[in-house]
């Protein structure tokens, strides 16, 4: 198998691995509370990283990092996975995930705003374009088709989603300052958020001992979701030898997403999410036009 093939075959796995997940986070959440969950999926997460790390005779790069790694892993394992994946579960535990699903892919178009006064960066007509389009199809889905009513199906769940995409672009936008080997980094990452996810776990909940089915699907979750996904894309991406055809496939996803969302959870997608799905996607790929 030649190397473009194989980039698109980590690229498609990865596609259809996080179109799932949003399935098994209703279905995880019907049994653990949202910091249950991050508990026991971050910690399946991190097993996961390290054995991928282990099979990459990489590990020993974990011990090796500057101060100045550690301390940016202690700040950015407590943006992600402990403070963007705590009020992704929650909004996710408030919403159908037929609405918390695309709303949180307009976590791009946040990237771009927050590069603005973060990284300095212009923005242009394309990306206030995007803003437009994009947070119409946020309102169209979370009023289910509704938008002049402005009555929301849950206000706190939506607040919560699109805070959620703040999170994860302040997440993705301080790492560019990490120098290391992607894979030990999200390992660091991990490892350093778990104390504050243990703490609030400890701080707000009665322990007991967790369900199998419970367990079963926060391995699901931190074990794609959290890991197995990211380290596939970045395979794609390094293989490529055309990075927007790969990219290009994350389009994929929400909408093979409903499918799942439909036929497993039971949700009967309103005409409202497809129209505001293809308002989010359409915004997205506006941001995706460079000028001459």
């Amino acid at each position: 198998m030649n190397l473009r093939r194989r980039a698109l075959l980590f690229g498609l796995s990865a596609v259809l691995l996080w179109s799932t997940v949003a399935t098994a986070f209703k279905l995880s959440l019907q049994i653990f509370s949202p910091i249950e969950l991050l508990l026991y999926s971050s910690f399946f997460s991190t097993l996961v990283i390290g054995a991928i790390l282990c099979y990459q005779r990489k590990l020993h790069l974990v011990f090796q990092c500057s101060r100045r790694e550690y301390l940016l892993s202690v700040f950015l394992g407590f943006l992600s996975p402990f403070l963007y994946y705590l009020i992704l579960f929650k909004a996710y535990d408030l919403l159908p995930a037929q609405q918390a699903q695309p709303i949180n892919y307009t976590w791009a178009i946040t990237l771009s705003l927050l590069s603005v006064p973060l990284l300095k960066q212009k923005i242009g007509w394309q990306q206030w374009l995007a803003l437009v389009i994009s947070y119409c199809g946020v309102v169209v889905i979370s009023t289910e088709g509704k938008p002049f009513s402005l009555h929301f199906t849950d206000s706190l769940g939506v607040a919560l989603a699109l805070i959620s995409t703040v999170v994860w672009a302040l997440y993705w936008i301080y790492n560019t300052r990490d120098r290391r080997d992607p894979v030990v980094g999200l390992f660091v990452n991990f490892c350093c958020s778990f104390p504050f996810i243990l703490l609030y776990y400890l701080m707000t909940s009665d322990l007991r001992i967790p369900p199998l089915s419970g367990l079963l699907g926060a391995a699901y979750v931190g074990t794609f979701e959290m890991g197995i996904c990211f380290v596939l894309w970045l395979m794609a991406m390094k293989l490529t030898d055309n990075t927007a055809r790969i990219s290009n496939l994350i389009f994929l996803s929400p909408f093979l997403s409903l499918i799942f969302i439909h036929f497993l959870l039971g949700e009967d997608i309103l005409p409202a999410t497809f129209i505001g799905l293809i308002l989010i996607m359409a915004g997205l790929l506006c941001q995706r036009i460079r000028p001459r």
